[in-house]
């Protein structure tokens, strides 16, 4: 069995079996406080209470806060980051990225908001959240590209690492700073007029602006 990426995300095996139906519900309780209020405000209390739990039963699942938004965290990646397999780069592309913007966009967005906002001032959170969430949505792009390449899609020189900074980058700008819709039509834009540029054989980078 693999190790998890993140080696402090302990989950308490105490008590009686684990309900995983029960587990699903206690994420989207954390979900929706820390949307509401955000990481550091957010209590073991609060989530006991938005998920009308005793609080016993949260410290049996999740030994802190921590524990519980980093296991939150790597479930939502393992649910919510699709791994298309189109038979094309771009189509790949667009498909995660579509299923990536759809998450964001969701209810989850507000809390990813909130606790992206926290990473500066919470460098263990930080540290946790790039070793599951953030490696999760790379290792996606990464084995996307590899495939691409194995298609001779790709240039021997194609910047695969900008690549995944910037698939990633273009959504969280507009979920984070703008404001602006993630819908079709922009992540379209990203793939046909600068992803697919980037790194596509016979393909030139295009004037066109994404906007």
């Amino acid at each position: 069995m693999a190790t998890p990426v993140y080696s402090g995300a302990r989950t308490a095996q105490r008590g009686r079996p684990r309900d995983a139906s029960r587990d699903d519900a206690l994420r989207r309780a954390a979900l929706e406080v820390m949307a509401e209020v955000g990481y550091r405000a957010l209590t073991m209390d609060a989530v006991a209470a938005r998920a009308r739990a005793g609080k016993a039963t949260i410290y049996r699942r999740w030994e802190s806060k921590l524990d519980l938004v980093i296991d939150t965290c790597t479930q939502l990646a393992h649910q919510n980051l699709p791994e298309p397999r189109t038979g094309s780069l771009a189509g790949d592309l667009r498909e995660f990225l579509s299923g990536f913007a759809a998450f964001l966009s969701g209810p989850i967005g507000k809390a990813a908001q909130a606790l992206v906002g926290e990473l500066p001032h919470e460098p263990e959170l930080a540290v946790a959240f790039r070793e599951t969430f953030l490696t999760a949505q790379r290792d996606v792009l990464r084995r996307i590209l590899e495939r691409a390449d194995e298609r001779g899609e790709l240039r021997p020189e194609a910047p695969r690492g900008m690549a995944v900074e910037l698939a990633g980058a273009a959504l969280i700008y507009r979920l984070m700073l703008t404001g602006d819709p993630l819908d079709r039509p922009f992540v379209d834009r990203v793939v046909e007029q600068v992803l697919v540029p980037l790194v596509a054989e016979g393909s030139q980078p295009a004037r066109t602006q994404v906007t």
